[in-house]
């Protein structure tokens, strides 16, 4: 009797020290957690280019301002454009990298009651994000496009595809320079 109450002991004993190492280490797992930074990857770190304060122009004499700031320990970028005076239109985004997806998220709203989303990312050089939609039952194609990227200016394009892509007629060109 006393043999199986040993054995008993020593298998309550190691059945406690096993769930005291699986303890630690999730514990050891979640701290090491705590001190990793989030969004740190090089890819979240791709639009880092837009951040700051941004005098915009385009066309003959339209002008207006950007303010772009990162947000939620560097993990959001956050857009507030202003057109005025040249135009009424006023908005803001929020772009996030996705490492599931791999790719740039950003959502669009503005005053005139606009919903845009895009995805994208990093190609030759350029910052794309694009998105499909329907109308009409047509497939039209938009995408922003930044590039001509310094630490002082950049370009912007909006452009359109009605033929799934092959070709892109530039809407809207906008150039930035940064504030000073």
């Amino acid at each position: 009797m006393m043999r199986k109450i040993l054995i008993c002991l020593l298998l309550l004993v190691n059945l406690y020290s096993m769930s005291n190492d699986g303890l630690s280490q999730s514990q050891a797992s979640a701290d090491s957690m705590k001190h990793e930074k989030p969004c740190s990857s090089p890819e979240a770190r791709q639009f880092d280019f837009w951040i700051g304060e941004w005098d915009l122009s385009w066309g003959e004499d339209g002008k207006g301002t950007n303010v772009i700031k990162a947000i939620y320990d560097g993990c959001v970028i956050l857009e507030n454009f202003d057109g005025t005076p040249s135009i009424a239109l006023k908005g803001m985004s929020v772009s996030t990298y996705s490492p599931i997806s791999g790719e740039w998220k950003q959502t669009w709203v503005d005053n005139n009651g606009s919903y845009l989303d895009f995805t994208g990312g990093i190609e030759d050089e350029k910052m794309i994000l694009s998105r499909k939609f329907s109308r009409n039952g047509k497939d039209i194609h938009q995408r922003m496009v930044w590039y001509n990227i310094t630490k002082e200016e950049l370009d912007w394009n909006w452009e359109r595809s009605d033929d799934g892509g092959s070709s892109w007629k530039i809407m809207w060109k906008i150039h930035y320079k940064r504030r000073k």
